[in-house]
């Protein structure tokens, strides 16, 4: 995640593939699309910018200056700069993630903005996991890389660093230590909710699927992801229907039963919860900002 060459040649020794989709100064943003799996030795890196990387599909983990994290489709990983990381994938292969990069400067701008206290380079936690807050904005870029055109990456890249700025202020949650073996059984978990998430995938299943109780798979679930099981299939279906809004020709019942949802009015109301407006005007509308600097 630290500032890759622009490419789309296939990395080496298990080095992500990278297509850029926005360059301006002090900021850069791409596409980074990683094969890597279990048999693949992590590599060490420097991270010289501050680096904010939308998981879009797939796991990995992620380890710094604190205990390592498990990221997942729909988290965020927060990279402070120059901070020493590795990445491994030791349990299943491969992940996408929308990766932000701002020069320090440019992030410290956006900080003093906001009127953002302590040292913006340095964040408090490695991980955001997938809040309210962040579903339109994981939406936002899922549209992005679905549809050339469909998104104005600057903006978001602002929205994106208010908004974890503003969630690290009020965060007082402590992350939970887990074992290798919790996060080996909930990787293996979030890749059949991924490739399933349009099934009734209950708590009992997935539970039984663990060889747990549903009250074990539950507690050992919010620990390594940060959230419900219940929580992460509800926002990947917002995040898949708003794609399927923005760069297809669906309506809004039948983007609604494709993207998992067997009830309309339960669809419109949950997605308008999440968004903030109607799947009938996230259709057209221009992506709102709330960054103001």
């Amino acid at each position: 995640m630290s500032r890759k060459k622009m490419t789309s040649e296939p990395g080496d020794h298990g080095e992500p593939v990278v297509f850029p989709l926005l360059s301006v100064p002090g900021l850069d943003v791409m596409d980074v699309i990683c094969h890597s799996g279990p048999d693949d030795q992590p590599f060490e890196e420097k991270n010289y910018y501050v680096s904010l990387a939308i998981v879009m599909e797939g796991t990995f983990k992620y380890r710094a200056r604190r205990a390592p994290v498990l990221l997942s489709p729909g988290s965020l990983l927060l990279i402070s700069a120059e901070d020493n990381f590795e990445c491994s994938h030791e349990h299943v292969c491969g992940d996408r993630c929308i990766s932000f990069q701002y020069e320090p400067a440019y992030f410290e701008r956006i900080a003093a903005d906001l009127g953002a206290c302590g040292n913006p380079h340095k964040f408090s936690q490695d991980r955001l996991p997938a809040l309210p807050p962040l579903i339109a904005l994981s939406a936002e870029a899922q549209a992005g890389i679905a549809g050339p055109h469909v998104v104005d990456f600057e903006e978001l890249a602002l929205d994106l660093a208010a908004t974890v700025l503003v969630e690290l202020a009020e965060s007082r949650v402590s992350p939970r230590s887990t074992t290798t073996q919790d996060e080996r059984r909930i990787s293996t978990t979030l890749r059949l909710m991924e490739e399933r998430f349009r099934e009734p995938l209950t708590l009992e299943s997935l539970a039984t699927f663990n060889g747990l109780s549903p009250y074990h798979f539950l507690r050992i679930f919010k620990q390594v992801t940060g959230i419900t099981p219940h929580q992460f299939l509800l926002r990947k279906r917002l995040r898949e229907a708003a794609q399927l809004l923005r760069t297809t020709n669906l309506s809004v019942l039948e983007t609604a039963l494709e993207a998992g949802f067997g009830d309309l009015s339960h669809f419109n109301h949950t997605f308008r919860a999440a968004f903030g407006t109607t799947p009938s005007k996230w259709r057209y509308m221009r992506f709102g900002k709330r960054y103001k600097g």
